[in-house]
C-alpha cells in the first residue's frame, strides 16, 4: 500500500486552505484549531512538556477529553502544531548588510525563540510537519546566508549549525532551571554547601588543569558553568569559522 499524506499537513497549512479541515464526528465546535493550539503552548510554557496531556488540555479549555480530538486527531500532531505556531508568530526582523551580523542575527532569533519556549528543542525532534511557520523562517534564514559564495548544500548546512548552537544553548539553561526548581537551590547555593566536603574528598588527588580552570570558571560563573557566555564565546568562533570559510581562496 502506497504512504498516505499526513493529515497533520493539512492542519498546518489550514489557514491557506480554500478548504480547511473538516471538523471530525462530534459535537458542534465552540472552539477553532488556534484556539486549542493557544492554550497547548500555554501549558507547555508554563508547566513544561510532560504536564502538557490531552486530558490536562480539556481541562485548560474546559471540554471533554473527548472532544479534543475533534480539533487535533492526537499529541504527535499537537506537537507539530505547536512548534509552527510559535515559529509563525515570531517576528522575523530584516536581515542586517554584514555577514557576521546576519549570522549571528540567525543564531540569536533562534536562541530567543526557544529560550522563549523551552519545550521547542524537544518537540522539533519528535515532530515530521512542514508548516508555514517552519517554513517562513527557513526561507529567512537562508535569505541570510544566500550569494555569499555557498552551494545550496553549504547553505543549509550553515543554517543548521547556527540553529543547532543556539538550541542547545537554550537546552542547557532549561536543564539548569529544571534542576534548580526541582531542588530548591541555585547552582551557587549548592557549590556553598558542597565545596568543603568536595575539598575533603578530593583530598591527596591531584587535578591542577581542572582545579585551577575550574577555580577560574566558578568565580566568574557563580555555578558550574554560564550558558550564556557559551553563547557569546561559541557564536564568535563559529562565526569566525564560516567567514574564514567562505573567504579562503583554496574552498573547493
Amino acid at each position: 500500500m502506497a504512504p498516505q499524506p499526513d493529515p497533520v499537513l493539512r492542519l498546518l497549512w489550514r489557514h491557506g486552505l480554500d478548504e480547511p479541515p473538516k471538523p471530525r464526528r462530534g459535537r458542534r465546535q465552540s472552539l477553532t484549531v488556534d484556539d486549542v493550539v493557544d492554550a497547548a503552548i500555554k501549558v507547555a510554557d508554563r508547566d513544561g512538556l510532560d504536564a502538557l496531556t490531552m486530558r490536562q488540555l480539556a481541562t485548560e479549555l474546559g471540554i471533554g477529553a473527548m472532544s479534543l480530538y475533534t480539533y487535533v486527531p492526537g499529541r504527535k500532531e499537537l506537537l507539530a502544531l505547536m512548534a509552527d505556531q510559535v515559529f509563525r508568530r515570531h517576528p522575523l526582523p530584516a536581515m542586517p548588510g554584514g555577514l557576521r551580523a546576519r549570522l549571528a542575527l540567525i543564531a540569536r532569533t533562534h536562541y530567543g525563540i526557544c529560550h522563549e519556549h523551552p519545550w521547542l528543542t524537544d518537540v522539533m525532534v519528535l515532530q515530521n510537519g512542514i508548516g508555514p511557520g517552519l517554513s517562513d523562517l527557513y526561507e529567512w534564514q537562508l535569505s541570510g546566508v544566500d550569494g555569499i559564495g555557498l552551494d545550496d548544500l553549504e547553505m543549509d548546512q550553515t543554517v543548521a549549525v547556527l540553529m543547532g548552537f543556539a538550541a542547545g544553548i537554550a537546552r542547557s539553561q532549561e536543564r539548569m532551571r529544571r534542576a534548580e526548581r526541582a531542588s530548591g537551590v541555585s547552582e551557587a547555593e549548592w557549590w556553598e554547601a558542597n565545596a568543603p566536603e568536595l575539598g575533603r574528598l578530593m583530598a591527596g588527588r591531584e587535578y591542577p588543569l581542572s582545579g585551577r580552570v575550574g577555580a577560574a570558571a566558578g568565580m566568574a560563573y557563580q555555578a558550574s558553568a554560564d550558558p550564556s557566555a557559551e553563547l557569546e564565546f561559541g557564536l564568535a568562533r563559529i562565526i569566525d569559522g564560516i567567514v574564514a570559510y567562505v573567504e579562503h581562496p583554496d574552498r573547493p
